[in-house]
């Protein structure tokens, strides 16, 4: 699609959720960009994406690497990879111990597969339906190009405004492998997730590659986010109030299960 200003802020959102499990607030960031021949146009727009995040975020992109390679990339290929470095009180760090039987489960909405699984939606949209980047799907109501570039959230201000008021026992941000492959991290021995698969709504774009490429139902939900992105493990008794919270703030949460007891997995129930 030759759209490069929304990859910077994908990896940037992406590696701002995966230290905010812990409660963390991004300091500053680095990129390295591997291209096999600098076009200034195309570092530019990418470089554009890694700063408005960074803006965004509230922390510095004080440099970064460029690397020019043409006997490792083919024309157009690059290689953009970020390091990001947060703080959190030791006190104050959320690593899923406090998660307890009865809990409650809550679910932030993504706004699409986000950073994961595009090898499968690759090969679904554009091998096995025989897509191009600018067709319209009336299923999506958007281009299946629109459907799949939209831009990785972050999760940062909700969350971290529910930490100034509520004990959040754990958290989740739900990339590769799914609701079971990332939960999963967080949950200490002897507690399982129970997980309401109708819990939810999910998006378009799910369904579709999931008819489109006749996707086994399990192996969806292992692969893309199905529609939710962040996990807040709740005590029960705080739910209602935190739910309110996230819908005073103009955000959707989704109550999509609770803590039982058994060994270490989570569980996907119709």
């Amino acid at each position: 699609t030759e759209m490069y200003d929304t990859t910077g802020h994908d990896l940037v959102n992406h590696c701002v959720n995966d230290i905010l499990v812990h409660g963390a607030k991004p300091l500053y960031f680095l990129d390295y960009i591997g291209i096999g021949k600098v076009k200034p146009d195309t570092v530019a727009e990418i470089v554009s994406g890694l700063s408005r995040a960074c803006r965004e975020a509230g922390m510095a992109l004080p440099g970064g690497e460029t690397a020019e390679m043409s006997d490792m990339y083919q024309p157009g290929e690059y290689d953009l990879v970020g390091f990001i470095v947060g703080v959190v009180e030791q006190e104050r760090i959320i690593d899923g111990s406090a998660i307890k039987e009865g809990d409650i489960c809550l679910g932030l909405p993504s706004d699409g597969l986000h950073t994961n699984g595009y090898t499968l939606a690759r090969k679904v949209a554009f091998e096995i339906a025989g897509l191009e980047p600018d067709d319209f799907v009336d299923e999506l109501q958007s281009t299946i190009a629109d459907a799949l570039l939209a831009v990785h959230r972050s999760y940062a201000p909700i969350v971290h405004h529910l930490l100034t008021r509520f004990s959040i026992h754990g958290m989740a941000h739900i990339t590769g492998g799914g609701i079971p492959g990332n939960l999963n991290r967080v949950m200490p021995k002897g507690l399982s997730a129970e997980i309401r698969k109708g819990g939810w709504p999910v998006p378009p774009i799910f369904r579709y590659l999931e008819k489109a490429g006749n996707i086994d139902p399990v192996d969806i939900y292992r692969t893309f986010n199905m529609g939710i992105g962040y996990i807040l493990v709740v005590n029960a008794a705080d739910a209602d109030a935190v739910e309110n919270e996230i819908a005073a703030r103009g955000e959707s949460v989704f109550r999509i299960g609770r803590i039982t007891g058994g060994a270490e997995r989570v569980v996907l129930v119709e």
